[in-house]
């Protein structure tokens, strides 16, 4: 089989949901440049870096332009911006480690699901069709659902990080607070952490089941 000519692979790095990658890369480089001096430019590079993480994929639809390289390049750059605000929020509040298991969760779940959706023949990590677990068919198969989970874990973390006064800060006692207001801040910290619990557990679920597969994948070839 003839390997790819370099044009082909020229222009799959020229993908216009690729190139939407490449700058998100350099906005969020920029913008964790900034996040101890800047807050405010911080949130919004951060926010529109994940704007831009929608619009890629409806670009990538749009012109026929999905790519394998596009996905991952998408999957990278969207676990390594999550994992960097987590860094950088494990540095504001006490325990630190909470964020950092989350961090560890986060990038293990997707890990997993990305390689044993390849081991299993898959195109893409989203397809769960096979699997047993109603909530993972449902934010993988619902659009609109999982859109709800993302945005709330993210816009949570933001939210936490605008709150952050000093290094010393007990997320706990934030959170607390900050949901005892009974202000217009209570409700959208209660919707986004309820978006963001159900994408914890979405991910423990992913992880499990993509192990699983894993296991499965290692017992038919020892057969």
């Amino acid at each position: 089989m003839a390997p790819p000519s370099t044009e082909k692979q020229l222009s799959v790095y020229l993908y216009i949901p690729n190139i939407i990658g490449y700058l998100r890369i350099i906005i969020n480089f920029v913008a964790f440049a900034l996040c101890y001096s800047n807050k405010a430019l911080f949130a919004i590079l951060y926010i529109f870096s994940f704007f831009c993480d929608g619009l890629d994929g409806w670009f990538a639809r749009k012109f026929n332009q999905v790519s394998t390289f596009g996905a991952v390049l998408d999957m990278v750059t969207d676990r390594v911006s999550t994992a960097c605000l987590l860094a950088v929020l494990s540095q504001l509040y006490r325990p630190g480690l909470i964020f950092l298991a989350l961090l560890g969760l986060d990038i293990v779940s997707h890990w997993f699901q990305m390689y044993s959706s390849f081991l299993s023949g898959k195109t893409s990590h989203k397809d769960v069709k096979d699997k047993s677990n109603w909530l993972l068919k449902a934010y993988y198969g619902h659009r609109q659902f999982m859109a709800f989970c993302c945005v709330a874990s993210e816009v949570l973390y933001i939210i936490l990080y605008f709150l952050a006064d000093e290094q010393s800060t007990s997320v706990l006692d934030v959170s607390f607070n900050t949901l005892r207001r009974g202000s217009v801040l209570s409700l959208l910290f209660l919707l986004t952490l309820i978006g963001w619990a159900l994408k914890q557990v979405i991910n423990i679920i992913q992880m499990k089941s993509a192990a699983d597969s894993c296991v499965f994948y290692d017992t038919k070839r020892s057969k």
